[in-house]
Parts: C-alpha cells; sequence; structure tokens
C-alpha cells in the first residue's frame, strides 16, 4: 500500500504553482482567454505530483472534492447576489438608489462618501461582499453616472467594504484570525487598528485628491440631469423603494445569516417588479433566471441597468469551483504545507516573520483561491514559531488578516476576485491600483515589523523553546 503521508519536497510542491502560473500567462496575456483552463491544468499538474509521491487516486479525488465542498458557501452566496441584482434591477430599487444619490452626493466627494457609506455598513454587518452586493452595486451606477471611471468607484467600494470586514466583531474572517490564534477578539481588533485606520486615512486622501477632477462642471451636471430624468421615465421612483436594502443590511446586522437575508431580498424585489414596477409574473420570473433587460436607446442607461439573474453568475460559479480543485489538492497533499515550511524556516525575527506571515498568505491565496484557508493554513503554520521568536499571539493574528483577508481581492481567481467581477462587473486589472486600502494596510504592517512599532513581544517566561513547539505541533 502507498504511503499517504509521505511529504512532498519543496521543489516538486512549487512546480504545480509555477507551470500554473505560467500558463495563467500565455492563456491570458498571448491568447486573451479566461483563467479556467490555466487553473484546471494547474490541478493536473498537482495531481501528477501527488500521485508520483505515493498518493493514491482515492486520495486526490477526495482532496479534489474537499476543495469543493469548501467553496459551496461561496457558491451559494453568489447565485443569491446574481438573483438579488436581477430582482433590484426589476423591482427599480437600484435605479431608485442611483437616482437619489445622484441627487444628493457631489461628485468630488462621492469616492470619499462611498467609501464611508460601505465601511459603515460592513462594520454594521461584518460582510465585505453583502455589502458589495448591495451598497456597492448602486454605488457602481452613481459613480458612472458622474462620470467617475468604474474602476476608481470599484476600488472605493471595497476598500470600505474590507474595512468594515476587517474591523467588525461580527465578521467571519476576523472572528477566525482571533480564534485560531487563541487571541482575544477586541484585542485583535483595537491591534488591527494601528495598520487598518492608516489606511483608510491613506484611502481617503487619496480619493479625495482623485475627486477633484470630477468637480461639477455645466456640462457634468447636464449629464447627470439627463440620466436622472431617463431613470424617472424607465422605472416608477419611490423612496419606499429604499427600505429594500435597508431591510437586508438591518437583517444581517442582527446576525441573521447572508443566505436567509439575500432570499428575503430577491423576494421583495421581485414583488416590487410586479407590484410597483407593473411587470407581470412571467417577466418577473425570467429576470430572476436570465437577469433584467432595458432598451431606452441611450447604452448607457441600458448597460447600467442591463445586468443580473442566475445565468451571469455561471462564469463565476464555474471558475470558483475550478480553482478549489486546484487548492483543494494543494492543500490536502501537504503541498501547500511543504512550502510555508520552507518559508517559516527562513525567518529569525519578526522583522522576517511577519513579513513571512504575510507573503505566505497572498501565496495562499494564489493557490488555494480562498480567503478561509489563507487565514487557516498559516495560522496552522506559524503560530508556534511566534511564540518561539517571544511574539505575542495578537501579532500573528493581524499579520493575518493584513495579508490574507485583504490580499484576497487582489486574485482574479480567487473566490472574493470572481466575486467582484460578477457583482460589481470590474475586474482585477481595473480596480487593483484604486483599491488603495486593500494594498496600503499590508504595507503599513511590513514598515511595523521592520521598524517593531506596535510589535507586541511576549514576556520571557511565556516564550516556547523548539523542542516544545515539536511537541505541540505533534
Amino acid at each position: 500500500m502507498k504511503n499517504e503521508d509521505k511529504n512532498i519536497p519543496f521543489f516538486w510542491a512549487l512546480t504545480p504553482i509555477l507551470m500554473m502560473v505560467f500558463a495563467m500567462l500565455i492563456t491570458i496575456v498571448v491568447f486573451e482567454g479566461a483563467p479556467h483552463i490555466p487553473l484546471a491544468f494547474g490541478t493536473i499538474i498537482a495531481s501528477l505530483v501527488a500521485w508520483k509521491h505515493g498518493f493514491s487516486w482515492k486520495k486526490i479525488e477526495d482532496s479534489i472534492y474537499s476543495g469543493i465542498r469548501l467553496a459551496l458557501p461561496a457558491v451559494v452566496i453568489i447565485i443569491l447576489i446574481g438573483l438579488v441584482i436581477g430582482a433590484w434591477m426589476g423591482g427599480g430599487i437600484v435605479a431608485t438608489m442611483v437616482y437619489y444619490g445622484l441627487s444628493l452626493l457631489r461628485p468630488d466627494l462621492f469616492l470619499v462618501s462611498i467609501t464611508l457609506v460601505c465601511a459603515i455598513a460592513s462594520i454594521a454587518t461584518g460582510r465585505s461582499w453583502s455589502t458589495m452586493g448591495t451598497i456597492g452595486i448602486a454605488g457602481m451606477g452613481i459613480g458612472a453616472s458622474m462620470g467617475i471611471p468604474v474602476g476608481m468607484v470599484a476600488g472605493a467600494v471595497i476598500s470600505g467594504a474590507y474595512f468594515g470586514d476587517k474591523m467588525s466583531p461580527l465578521s467571519d474572517t476576523t472572528n477566525l484570525a482571533a480564534g485560531l490564534t487563541n487571541t482575544d477578539l477586541y484585542i485583535h481588533i483595537k491591534n488591527m487598528l494601528y495598520t487598518t485606520i492608516p489606511g483608510l486615512v491613506i484611502a481617503l486622501g487619496v480619493y479625495w485628491y482623485l475627486g477633484l477632477s470630477f468637480a461639477s462642471t455645466d456640462a457634468e451636471l447636464t449629464n447627470i440631469n439627463t440620466t436622472m430624468t431617463l431613470i424617472q421615465e424607465s422605472f416608477l421612483i419611490s423612496p419606499w423603494l429604499l427600505l429594500v436594502p435597508l431591510v437586508v443590511i438591518v437583517m444581517v446586522g442582527f446576525k441573521i445569516p447572508a443566505i436567509p437575508a439575500l432570499t428575503f431580498g430577491v423576494l421583495l424585489g421581485f414583488l416590487c417588479q410586479i407590484f410597483v414596477q407593473g411587470d407581470t409574473v412571467a417577466s418577473s420570473i425570467s429576470v430572476l433566471q436570465n437577469g433584467y433587460t432595458i432598451d431606452t436607446g441611450n447604452s448607457f442607461i441600458d448597460s447600467l441597468f442591463s445586468r443580473g439573474g442566475i445565468e451571469s453568475m455561471m462564469y463565476t460559479v464555474s471558475m470558483t469551483i475550478i480553482a478549489m480543485t486546484f487548492g483543494g489538492v494543494l492543500e490536502n497533499t501537504g503541498m501547500l504545507k511543504s512550502i510555508v515550511d520552507k518559508m517559516s524556516g527562513m525567518t529569525k525575527s519578526a522583522k522576517t516573520l511577519i513579513p513571512t506571515t504575510i507573503a505566505s498568505c497572498f501565496i495562499t491565496n494564489a493557490t488555494c483561491s480562498e480567503q478561509y484557508i489563507s487565514i487557516v493554513v498559516p495560522a496552522r503554520m506559524f503560530s508556534n514559531v511566534y511564540r518561539e521568536r517571544g511574539l505575542d499571539s495578537r501579532n500573528l493574528s493581524r499579520a493575518l488578516e493584513d495579508g490574507g483577508t485583504l490580499t484576497s481581492v487582489f486574485i482574479p481567481w480567487n473566490t472574493c476576485g470572481v466575486f467582484i467581477l460578477a457583482t460589481l462587473g470590474v475586474g482585477v486589472l481595473e480596480f487593483a491600483p484604486y483599491a488603495i486600502l486593500n494594498y496600503s494596510v499590508p504595507i503599513i504592517s511590513i514598515l511595523y515589523a521592520i521598524t517593531g512599532f506596535s510589535i507586541k513581544k511576549l514576556k520571557p517566561d511565556h516564550y516556547i523553546q523548539p523542542s516544545q513547539a515539536i511537541k505541540a505541533a505533534s
């Protein structure tokens, strides 16, 4: 019988990742294709490497299914967001949010405003995805109507949503990072303020500067007024429709799980399309499946509100499933562990350990395509190392969030990256330069590690010796 516990050497563990990245570059850059096939190719190479090192096909197959199972909650949420977008488009809810947003918000302060609104909503709910799938959708419409590039708007939405997700005691990732490192939740959140608040301030400063170029002009005001008139002609606009997103946000804020809360949002949008907008039941059902379409003769309005439905999410769902097969094989055959162990072995102090942790989180995001794994695996690998180096667990929990939660958006095939593409309609290359909080916070965290600022040390009697670490790990 073949040994299922054999360790895969670092070189062989790295081979599937390098070959996947090479295939990804060729497919996307040269052939302008989708990332699905390179990810499937990476899964094949990883499976062959595992088989060569003694893993049975049954173990490899179980690893693939394990990765897919981990992605199923994300898949359900993605499908529900597609339903929400379709129902809210058809029900005039998004149109109402865009209409009042255009009447209340100034173009020069819009990026700052949408960041803060998304941050507040995400803190209240603890969920970046729900925030992007509700407020974010409206924000994209408002920003586009003001003539602001979609990449900028998406970056501001993402920065705000992930600030709230990171700092909320209701957030899954925040609780996960604290729990896996045995750090008190509120100590963990307080410690994250050192990196996250400066990141938010930098982001808001940049958004304010960028917004100066979008100060209202007569021409711009004319375009905004034209858009508002067309929206009024195409939909029945009522402030009562704003209750629908408010109800969903309140439900999530009261710890009602995302799936029933979003399902209720779909139902409300469906009813609004029938009883408020006056569409037929058959048409409203078709919108849930195929998305909402509108033909006003204005290409901007038509593209803005022709969205949503289950079918619009199938590209995202298929990419998520394929990406998780690759991650499942890497994680469950020990290849990822081999890579992270190699990286942890090169660290001697906080100056190198914390940057290594952040890099490990990013690599895990890129290889396993799921931000939860990017927290779980490095937490497992580095926990004892931090104690050996005399570092408090709050340093690890913060590094996990700085490097794992925030960087997940920059990987196009990560569940977060594909969700943003499907929801906001903007790819990584467009929004990445403007998701300022998401890349400034890891940089700040690394600078703190180098300088020693806010790095909490353990008392000498709390150190763990290498021999104890080995015993604890076993």
